[in-house]
């Protein structure tokens, strides 16, 4: 579904993404970790548009989407979530799904539209809080939710595009094991709709859920394969897993 030949990303001169090459497989699950630093944030970036490439390509269900800006990304079916949580804080949970539902297919609010399309935009919004697991909450304010809720609403207003790949960059940063254990819950349900790739440094959601991991140090990658051969490899275990884990 993605594929990445030689992406490289420079400041200065210093090299943050050197010379990958990434395959992610549709409906799969593909994690990608890392050292802090490692680059891989700015990898997402490059997926997604909002940081441009200094070499390489990117291919997107066969699209060539190097040079593609970020809209034109999330119209191809490509959404992201933060390492910071980027909501609409003063708007309800409902209110914030049907923007991003409105966004995705061009409508907008307007006095002078049936109310059967308005309604048919809030019925979707209510659907996406379901699947989020934030049914009970369409009427709280975004500000007022729990921090693994404001996450669960962010992974919810990427599910608004309808997406065929979603990049989750981190998104059990911040959370306790409770919240961590509902965000793995919510991935999980999500999978049997879209392909993920997933940033994360929480290594037991990662070995939970991914199909298979990529491991990225400073700015390379250094292995991919399946969580057993990620786990065993003493390449990873020596750069960042460490003996303990590993066994």
């Amino acid at each position: 579904m993605l594929s990445l030949k030689k992406l490289g990303k420079r400041f200065g001169g210093v090299v943050a993404v050197d010379n990958v090459d990434l395959e992610v497989a549709r409906g799969e699950v593909h994690a990608l970790i890392g050292p802090n630093g490692a680059g891989k944030t700015t990898l997402i970036s490059l997926i997604s548009g909002t940081m441009p490439s200094n070499q390489g390509e990117i291919l997107f269900l066969s699209e060539n989407l190097t040079r593609a800006r970020p809209h034109a990304r999330v119209a191809a079916g490509l959404a992201r979530s933060y390492q910071i949580t980027s909501i609409f804080r003063r708007f309800s949970v409902l209110d914030n799904l049907a923007l991003a539902v409105q966004a995705r297919s061009g409508s907008s609010f307007s006095f002078w539209k049936p109310v059967a399309a308005e309604s048919a935009l809030f019925d979707e919004a209510r659907t996406i809080a379901n699947e989020v697991g934030l049914a009970d909450k369409v009427s709280s304010i975004a500000a007022h939710l729990s921090h693994g809720e404001q996450r669960a609403l962010e992974v919810g207003l990427a599910l608004a595009t309808r997406p065929k790949l979603v990049l989750l960059d981190e998104p059990m940063a911040g959370m306790g094991p409770e919240e961590s254990q509902r965000m793995i819950a919510l991935i999980k349900r999500i999978r049997a709709q879209v392909t993920v790739l997933l940033v994360e440094h929480d290594m037991d959601a990662v070995f939970r859920l991914a199909d298979r991991i990529s491991v990225m140090v400073n700015g390379r990658l250094i292995a991919t394969g399946m969580p057993a051969e990620i786990r065993a490899n003493p390449e990873v275990r020596k750069a960042y897993l460490g003996d303990e884990l590993a066994a």
